[in-house]
């Protein structure tokens, strides 16, 4: 039978987008300066968390110097550093910050995903893309058993587990907005962690403890 720990090795084992696989190998060599010396995951990322998950995160994809430099999803940089403490507020890791693969983060009932699995160029994945990374997707959703609400950060997180999950009709993406699934399933749209939206305030960090505190509540309080 398939397994999260088989899913995540056929993860890191992927070389199917040449474009994706030029682009975070070149990223992994040439390194940011304050990074120089570090050794870079520069390969797809897997999803980390709770198997017994009841909230499922679905973000778009690993940064460059993020994720792709650290090996775990939302890792790393100042995205990561916004998510991960609004789970801690929200009693869902037990600590706020996530700076390597080796710190001691733990989630309790959430985990973190992506539809696509390598950084890719400008932070935009192709369709093509998209599709081709798509069956890590949808094993992982059916091996996430127990899962309950998926917390979708942005457009594409949005778009990709309403697909998965069948949504229909699929309502116009916005920050706070609830659909209904099949199977007693709810989707919860936010605002993507980057920092264009915290940043600029588009998100703030009440916002997204919002968003958090509503799954946690749909979820059955976990």
């Amino acid at each position: 039978m398939d397994s999260l720990d088989e899913l995540a090795a056929d993860v890191i084992a992927c070389r199917a987008c040449p474009r994706l696989v030029a682009w975070r190998e070149e990223v992994a060599a040439a390194k940011r300066a304050a990074y120089l010396d570090w050794t870079y995951w520069g390969r797809p990322v897997p999803g980390f968390g709770d198997p017994e998950a009841r909230i499922v995160v679905v973000g778009l994809a690993p940064a460059a110097h993020g994720a792709n430099r650290t090996g775990r999803m939302f890792t790393g940089d100042r995205s990561g550093d916004f998510l991960y403490a609004s789970l801690h507020r929200m009693g869902l890791a037990n600590q706020p910050e996530a700076t390597d693969a080796d710190d001691g983060l733990a989630l309790r009932g959430a985990y973190i995903t992506a539809p696509v699995r390598c950084a890719p160029p400008q932070n935009k994945p192709t369709p093509a893309e998209r599709e081709a990374c798509r069956p890590f997707l949808v094993r992982e959703l059916a091996l996430l058993h127990r899962a309950k609400v998926f917390v979708a950060l942005g457009s594409i997180g949005y778009a990709a587990t309403a697909a998965e999950l069948e949504v229909r009709p699929r309502p116009k993406f916005s920050h706070g907005l609830e659909v209904q699934a099949p199977g007693g399933r709810t989707v919860v749209c936010s605002y993507h962690v980057s920092q264009q939206n915290t940043f600029t305030g588009r998100l703030t960090p009440e916002m997204l403890d919002g968003v958090f505190a509503r799954a946690l509540a749909l979820a059955g309080g976990e």
